[in-house]
């Protein structure tokens, strides 16, 4: 039996090519604890821009998630929403 370290991944089918980090649905759902509709349903087309935050290889219907983008903006998203004061036609005003 193999003992994982704190810096490590249990998961292991995750891709790393050229510096970037490709997560299924599946693979991204289990890093941020968020259900596989609510990517799928919620937060791909509405947060997750295509072509930043997922790919679709080969112009396929898979997506593949990228990592270091979402964990980027996940973490701007958070600080950015402290100060902010959200208006009715979606954008925000800064304190």
């Amino acid at each position: 039996m193999e003992i994982c370290q704190p810096h490590c991944h249990r998961l292991s089918k995750e891709r790393k090519v050229s510096g970037a980090t490709y997560l299924t649905t599946d693979e991204l759902s289990a890093r941020i604890k968020y259900d596989v509709r609510t990517i799928r349903e919620r937060l791909k087309d509405s947060v997750l821009l295509e072509g930043t935050h997922y790919v679709r290889p080969f112009g396929g219907r898979k997506i593949l998630f990228v990592w270091e983008a979402i964990e980027r903006d996940m973490g701007q998203a958070s600080a950015a929403g402290r100060s902010a004061i959200p208006m009715a036609n979606g954008g925000v005003l800064h304190g």
